[in-house]
Parts: structure tokens; C-alpha cells; sequence
């Protein structure tokens, strides 16, 4: 940048102007998101972002954005599209008034650029470890080698008290699937490193796709529900177990949101069944009945 050590202040952050990076400060207010709270500050170098757009916002505000070149942070990659809007940490709204001196840093941060395809290596550091967060059915814990599930005795289904308290080398896994706890049955699930179809051996025409167990019966994964696995907790995880997943050089799948496999019959209608009592009992609006019904009646 022309003055390095430029600061631009907006609401919930404040980014600082480097020669060689973008400095992202988050503020700490009872407004901020969450998971802008738990990032604390995100140093993004140049050479990680692909584009920079600045638009109008709502209420009397602009919007200065940074796209960070697809690969370059796993947190954007664990999180797999999922985010809302409000929750973008690449994103600074300022007042409408400082809209012609966040075109002048927009300006100059386009004519650093140089690079804008898929870059193989995470050029964002990830949440460092150790982390953790409470699922609705266990406790999940990372200490940079290795993830550890601890299941609950109120939560955890039959079939993970009967595998046990899980841990996962980092060694032995390939990726993470992320569902966030804002949709409808979220979960973290932790992919194997041989589960990249390339690797396996060549199957006939006729054989059956591997079935995915559901999360709440996969010992590989937890689930999320109101008030646990929140996603300023489960993803910075998800995001760190990546990072260490491509440290170690396994070849981790880009995590994407999988549409859930198909399911019992007899499974959807206790579901279903679930959802009407949480219906029933104002827990759940019309509207959100009606959309997670036929969700759940699509996976038929």
C-alpha cells in the first residue's frame, strides 16, 4: 500500500493497510458476531485475495470486501458457503459517508494483486489449537494432533455409547464436513483419509454408493442442536483440523455441504414426528416447519 499502516475503522472491525497484507482487527462490542469475537484479528496476505468489490449496504452504509482466492483460508473452506452474510469476516460496512476513501483503499489493493486462481496451500493461518465446543451429543476437543469425542449420556444414540470414546489422528483423516448449527440438523463429521474414491479399488457398475451412516449414528461425527456446536465454536475447529489435515500433506477432499443420503422411511417419519411436537410447542414457526418438512420428505 502507498501509506502502509493505514487503518479504516467500521462497524465490528477495523482493517490495517500493510505493505504485503490486510490486517483485520474484530472488535469485542456486545454487537459483534460472535465469531468475529472468537478470530480475534486475521492477518490476509496479498497473495490471498482474488478481488476486492465495494457496494452499497443497507441503511445508509457501504460494503468493502475482500474475496480470498479459493484455497486460502480454511476457514472459508471448511465453512463451505454456509455463512451468512453478516457473518462473513471478510466483509467491513462502514458509514455511507467514507464511501470515496474506502474507493481509494479498494483502488489500491486491486493494483496489488496478481493472483486469483486456486492456490494448494492455506495462505490464512487457521485457529490455532487447543480448541473445543460441546455438541448436543458430546464433547469435542483438538489438540493439533489429534481430534477426541466424548460422548453424553444424555444425547449420544445407542450406537455411539456402543463404539465408545472416539480419537481421531490427524494422520488418519482427510478432510471435515461442516453443517452449520444454523440449518437444520448440523453436524461435524470427520472424513477418513482413504475416503477419496481414487484411492479405492475399482468397483463394477453394479455396485451400490457407499451408504453415509447419519450423523447421529456415525462415531465420526457430532451433532449440533439449539445452543450447542454454535458456529463461532465448531467452525474455527473444523477449520483448524483441515489446516492440519493438509500440513500433514494427506489428500483432503475440499470440504463441500453433501446432500444427506438417502434414508428409512420409518427414520423421515419419526423425524417428521419430532419436528411437529417442536411445532407444537412453539419452539419452531410455521414457516420453518413447513420448509424442514419437505427438506426432510426430499431426502425420500
Amino acid at each position: 500500500m502507498s501509506r502502509m499502516g493505514d487503518v479504516l475503522a467500521g462497524f465490528h472491525a477495523a482493517w490495517e493497510f500493510e505493505s504485503d497484507s490486510v490486517l483485520i482487527r474484530y472488535e469485542r462490542g456486545i454487537r459483534t458476531p460472535k465469531l468475529f469475537q472468537a478470530l480475534g484479528e486475521r492477518r490476509v496476505p496479498l497473495e490471498a485475495i482474488a478481488g476486492v468489490t465495494l457496494a452499497p449496504g443497507r441503511r445508509g452504509t457501504v460494503v468493502l470486501r475482500v474475496e480470498p482466492r479459493a484455497g486460502a483460508d480454511p476457514l472459508i473452506e471448511a465453512a463451505a458457503g454456509q455463512l451468512k452474510e453478516s457473518g462473513d469476516p471478510y466483509r467491513l460496512v462502514l458509514p455511507a459517508e467514507r464511501e470515496t476513501l474506502a474507493e481509494y483503499y479498494a483502488d489500491e489493493l486491486r493494483s496489488l494483486l496478481t493472483e486469483s486462481d486456486r492456490t494448494e496451500r492455506y495462505l490464512v493461518a487457521p485457529p490455532e489449537a487447543p480448541l473445543h465446543f460441546k455438541a448436543y451429543d458430546g464433547k469435542a476437543s483438538f489438540d493439533g494432533k489429534a481430534v477426541s469425542f466424548r460422548w453424553s449420556w444424555t444425547g449420544a444414540s445407542s450406537a455411539k455409547w456402543k463404539a465408545g470414546d472416539q480419537s481421531f489422528p490427524v494422520a488418519d483423516l482427510g478432510g471435515v464436513e461442516w453443517r452449520s448449527p444454523e440449518m437444520f440438523e448440523g453436524y461435524l463429521r470427520l472424513l477418513p483419509r482413504d475416503a477419496d474414491a481414487s484411492a479405492a479399488p475399482a468397483a463394477s457398475a453394479a455396485s451400490a454408493a457407499p451408504v453415509v451412516p447419519q450423523a447421529d449414528q456415525d462415531p465420526a461425527a457430532v451433532v449440533f442442536g439449539l445452543g450447542y456446536g454454535p458456529v463461532h465454536e465448531s467452525l474455527p475447529f473444523a477449520a483448524a483440523v483441515l489446516a492440519a489435515v493438509r500440513e500433514r500433506g494427506a489428500s483432503a477432499p475440499v470440504p463441500v455441504s453433501v446432500p444427506a443420503p438417502r434414508r428409512d422411511p420409518a427414520d423421515i417419519a419419526e423425524r417428521i414426528r419430532h419436528l411437529g411436537e417442536l411445532h407444537q410447542q412453539g419452539l419452531v414457526t410455521d414457516e420453518e416447519f413447513s420448509s424442514k418438512k419437505a427438506e426432510l420428505l426430499a431426502e425420500l
